[in-house]
């Protein structure tokens, strides 16, 4: 397995990984709740692609995991969240946005969470940022919590068809 930096060319690879692993990993939400939120909350932020804080896992020239960082404001979704703040974080001051991790169904609890979070945390480090904060799915949480992030409250994220899909915001220091 290999980590590297997404590019532009990824995304169409991105997006194919990203239903998979939504429809067949997060078995904590209703498959109504799954489908509907492909597109509307999770999906390609080509944002963090462009700022070259996303990674994708490659195995066998084939993705089988993307995750990353952020430096700006918006928290968590794709490009089609809407109230996005692209303006800078402040390292030190503001914690450094986990985001967008997925793995593929067939690459599931291998280590490919670990070694992205791990990755973008130190990134992050060396820039500057000594705090991480993210919104999680239910799915996440244990990954997260092992690796030292604390869950906090709960938000119901509302999906086209006035679906709620609960997330946790998680939290950590640094060093």
């Amino acid at each position: 397995m290999q980590i590297r930096r997404a590019r532009p060319a990824d995304i169409a690879e991105i997006e194919t990984l990203i239903a998979r692993a939504v429809m067949a990993l997060m078995e904590e939400y209703s498959l109504e709740q799954r489908r509907a939120s492909i597109g509307p909350l999770f999906g390609v932020d080509r944002q963090i692609i462009e700022d070259g804080t996303y990674y994708v896992v490659e195995q066998a020239g084939r993705l089988v995991g993307g995750g990353g960082w952020s430096f700006r404001r918006t928290l968590f979704g794709g490009d089609a969240v809407t109230n996005r703040d692209d303006s800078r974080l402040v390292p030190g001051v503001d914690p450094a946005h986990i985001r967008a991790f997925y793995v593929d169904p067939n690459a599931a609890r291998t280590g490919i969470g670990t070694r992205l979070l791990l990755q973008s945390e130190a990134d992050a480090a060396a820039l500057g940022f000594t705090r991480y904060e993210m919104m999680a799915t239910l799915t996440g949480v244990p990954l997260y919590a092992r690796h030292g992030y604390h869950a906090g409250s709960q938000l119901l994220f509302t999906l086209p068809g006035g679906l709620s899909f609960p997330l946790v915001h998680m939290g950590k220091s640094g060093v």
